[in-house]
């Protein structure tokens, strides 16, 4: 598997050759300063692979995440034909530039959702958490999103009314930020009034509704994918669940099956996120990644630990609730049975997520969840289980 590293452009606090010190070759990164529905122009597709290519560490533009899908795409709002033509040719520009993998996501308005981003983990160090009692008081309390209340049980919601009356000024804006920090595009945040606002505009649209807009998205580009010989990867609903009223629908394996069988061709692929799809209980990860082995395009690994009542947080990368190294056997045999069948694209390319900020990350400022040394760590434990389940030569079926 190609070991690989999100890298946020010329904005990231991690430079290109700290990267190349961790071992990783393939760079994932977008050109998040262009505004969604707006075409990514040949020249700025050239100019970033340069910046990449340029600095003559060995380091390669491996995959684009992500190449965002607009709001109105996702709400199926108004006349689409002009923001579909420039997705369409933003992939042509990627694929001319030798750019032919693209993960991106489905998920309404808010990207991944966290309600800290600096949780304390044992023997130093923090994490990104997703904590339900928060995230009620934010939606019940601060956002006043009364339908809210079917959505939590009656102790969550207790338990969510004391936090927020003990909690102070700044408890509820760290809430919010954490929450905003999810927020793609161009760094766009909203206070609460400006997240009811944009809520509003997605007012009666459940989950069929998004279901066939998706399906409408699918059809206007995977032939193009197709043609243009690109693997197009979704990525899982993180967390696998509804929020803030807005449905979700790419956080199991029969959502994932909808997508992968609205469109057969091999272009149509999934980005398998062992994170996002981790947190949801019923989801057995390398079950999934079993069944829709030939069709993973790209691997997000990494782990989550999860509590009774929906709450979660990042563990370290082996030591989570998903078996990584059943999962990481998986992906392997996929590998070999792809070059078993003379298959040019045989190699996954995967990147360490979600690391914990250890030693010299504190006061770095990076973007949340993406540490230099907590994914170096993760990275370097991928890296010794690989190896050891390739050196065995093992098809693992655990």
């Amino acid at each position: 598997m190609r070991e690989s590293w999100r890298w946020y452009g010329p904005l990231d606090r991690i430079g290109l050759q700290e990267i190349a010190q961790t071992g990783a070759s393939g760079i994932v990164t977008a050109l998040h300063e262009i505004p969604y529905g707006e075409v990514w122009t040949a020249e700025a597709i050239e100019a970033r692979k340069r910046l990449v290519a340029n600095a003559d560490l060995g380091l390669e533009w491996a995959v684009v995440e992500s190449l965002p899908v607009h709001e109105r795409i996702k709400r199926g709002d108004g006349k689409l034909d002009a923001l579909f033509a420039n997705y369409r040719q933003s992939m042509a520009n990627l694929a001319a530039a030798g750019v032919r993998t693209i993960c991106y996501n489905f998920m309404p308005l808010i990207d991944w959702t966290r309600t800290r981003l600096r949780s304390p983990v044992a023997r130093g160090g923090t994490c990104l958490r997703f904590d339900t009692v928060e995230m009620c008081a934010l939606e019940l309390f601060m956002l006043e999103r009364g339908e809210a209340e079917n959505d939590y049980p009656a102790e969550t919601r207790l338990k969510a009314r004391d936090w927020y009356d003990a909690s102070s000024g700044e408890d509820r804006e760290r809430l919010l930020a954490a929450v905003m920090a999810g927020l793609p595009g161009a760094y766009d945040r909203y206070d609460i009034p400006g997240l009811r606002a944009a809520l509003a505009d997605w007012t009666g649209i459940d989950a069929a509704t998004l279901r066939r807009n998706f399906a409408r998205f699918l059809d206007e580009v995977i032939p193009a994918a197709e043609d243009l010989g690109m693997r197009f990867c979704v990525h899982p609903d993180d967390p696998p669940r509804d929020l803030l009223g807005l449905p979700r629908i790419v956080s199991d394996a029969d959502d994932i099956a909808f997508v992968l069988g609205h469109r057969e061709e091999r272009a149509n692929g999934l980005t398998l996120c062992s994170g996002s799809l981790g947190a949801n209980p019923a989801n057995d990860v390398p079950a999934i990644a079993r069944r829709f082995a030939d069709r993973i395009h790209f691997a997000h690994l990494r782990n989550v630990a999860k509590e009774p009542d929906g709450s979660f947080e990042e563990a370290a990368h082996l030591a989570g609730d998903t078996d990584m190294v059943a999962l990481c056997g998986v992906l392997l045999s996929e590998e070999r049975r792809r070059r078993s069948e003379g298959r040019d694209d045989h190699e996954i390319p995967f990147r360490p997520d979600h690391g914990h900020e250890l030693l010299s990350d504190a006061g770095r400022d990076t973007h949340p969840g993406y540490p230099l040394i907590g994914r170096m760590r993760g990275l370097a434990e991928l890296r010794g289980v690989m190896s050891a389940l390739s050196h065995q030569g093992t098809t693992f079926h655990g």
